[in-house]
């Protein structure tokens, strides 16, 4: 009997890569370009969209050769914002990348007319320039002629999901799943549509959006000529929750935490949606059938960054992986605190004002002591988010925290992962695989494929490399994050 095969394409904000995995979820061939980004203006960052489509082709036809493919997934950077001539298929404008800020001026000018409550009812997200409403807005008042082609369905919006499912199929179908759509703040999070209002709050065209469809869904069958068959594209999700599904957290309070440049957090909340008390967002997890699940979802801007700060800036560390060893022989620095505020705070503080700052230094502090108060902050901030979910989570009446599955680049480093128990106080459980954005998508397609019956199917194949139990007393835990939330007061 012929083995099929699932492939997933992860289009990232610095590389497009596809992985081919085994009907048993294991990894068996993987290949990554990178990507450019173009910074046109201050605080602007783009994309080309061609470039993403070439590469994601290219990363395709090199890891499948001849395997048999059952099914292809998608997963994505989410709210980057991409709009495209119907009929050439070519983009108007290159694509506005999720970090972009040029909206902040429009995001405050709509916050001062109160528009920022009832966003956040509707969406669950915060009113910011990190969503895609605003970015959509901007493209379709400078790009010339832009609304009025949009509004006679000449011009196409979408996020990178809906991009490369449309070039997939040949321009067939125009469509993205939930999760995507969730991120754009122009959809209701109760009724999963579209919203009227905001639509017509932003000046968006209903006739440019895709049709919305469940995460393990019908998105088509690639064109013949692309990759030699016909192939069905089965499941779509934006990264973070594709990392969710890559983790099997299916059920209410399993939670999940990437580690790479930023840090992001997603708690499963079940079939109810919890809207944030504590300035985290509430999101649409995945859907499929009458089966919906939320989450809410916190991140973090600097974790490996800061990493990549010691190594370049500081050139404390000749590379990323020596930070582990380099950590491990700092001397006992008690008050000293790293607060990476590069780009200004994330969640829950949401304050892009702040600004870096150590505090606490002493004469005997050297690159040790601030390597290990680096890798600290990076778990301080993981428990900032941790508690702000446990208190939503409390209030919406739902089970408690009790584990953190890890997975991103820093978790391969064991010191971390003990003192991200240590300092949160949950299990730390590390999975064998831990490509979970790409997991989660394949997942998604064998889902639509009938090669997984169900998500406890799913479940029963996540498989633990190791658990780190934290070690460290509750009221000593609770005193070193004290002095971290003090140090970060003064930032503030």
């Amino acid at each position: 009997m012929k083995r099929e095969y699932l492939l997933a394409i992860d289009q990232g904000t610095t590389s497009t890569r596809a992985m081919l995995f085994d009907s048993a979820g294991r990894p068996q061939a993987a290949h990554s370009i990178p990507l450019r980004q173009f910074f046109p203006g201050n605080g602007w960052v783009e994309h080309d969209g061609d470039e993403i489509w070439r590469a994601a082709l290219a990363c395709c036809r090199k890891v499948m050769g001849k395997s048999s493919i059952a099914a292809i997934g998608v997963t994505n950077q989410r709210e980057t914002t991409l709009i495209w001539d119907k009929a050439t298929g070519k983009p108007l404008h290159h694509a506005i990348v999720w970090q972009d800020r040029r909206t902040a001026a429009r995001c405050q000018a709509l916050r001062a007319k109160g528009w920022d409550s009832r966003i956040a009812r509707k969406t669950g997200l915060l009113l910011d320039p990190y969503f895609s409403a605003t970015k959509l807005e901007w493209l379709l008042k400078n790009v010339k002629g832009a609304r009025a082609r949009a509004a006679s369905g000449e011009i196409l919006f979408g996020t990178i999901d809906t991009w490369l499912v449309w070039k997939l199929t040949g321009g067939k179908v125009h469509a993205t799943d939930v999760s995507n759509a969730s991120r754009t703040m122009l959809l209701n999070l109760k009724t999963l549509d579209w919203d009227a209002e905001l639509l017509k709050l932003f000046g968006v065209p209903r006739a440019m959006l895709p049709q919305i469809r469940d995460s393990a869904g019908d998105f088509g069958v690639s064109d013949r000529k692309l990759l030699g068959k016909p192939i069905p594209i089965l499941g779509v999700a934006g990264d973070q929750q594709a990392a969710s599904i890559g983790q099997a957290c299916f059920s209410p309070g399993d939670v999940k935490s990437t580690y790479g440049t930023g840090c992001f957090v997603l708690v499963n909340t079940g079939a109810k949606i919890t809207h944030s008390k504590n300035r985290l967002l509430a999101t649409s997890l995945w859907r499929r059938g009458d089966t919906r699940q939320y989450a809410i979802e916190g991140s973090i801007f600097i974790a490996g960054a800061v990493v990549q700060w010691l190594r370049d800036a500081l050139q404390a560390i000749p590379a990323a992986p020596a930070i582990e060893a380099l950590a491990k022989t700092a001397k006992h620095a008690e008050g000293l605190y790293f607060v990476p505020a590069f780009t200004g705070l994330g969640a829950p503080y949401w304050n892009p004002e702040a600004r870096g700052a150590i505090v606490g230094l002493t004469r005997d502090a050297g690159k040790a002591e601030i390597a290990r108060a680096a890798l600290d902050a990076v778990c301080y901030q993981t428990r900032d988010l941790l508690e702000a979910m446990a208190a939503d989570m409390r209030g919406a009446g739902l089970t408690r925290l009790t584990r953190l599955k890890v997975d991103g680049g820093m978790v391969g480093d064991n010191w971390f992962c003990q003192r991200l128990a240590d300092l949160t106080g949950l299990d730390v459980e590390r999975p064998e695989v831990t490509e979970t954005t790409a997991l989660g998508a394949a997942y998604l397609a064998g889902l639509g494929a009938g090669i997984f019956k169900d998500t406890r199917d799913i479940a029963s194949r996540w498989a633990l490399d190791r658990r780190f139990v934290p070690r460290m007393k509750k009221p000593e835990r609770d005193r070193l994050y004290g002095g971290w939330r003090q140090a970060v007061a003064r930032v503030l």
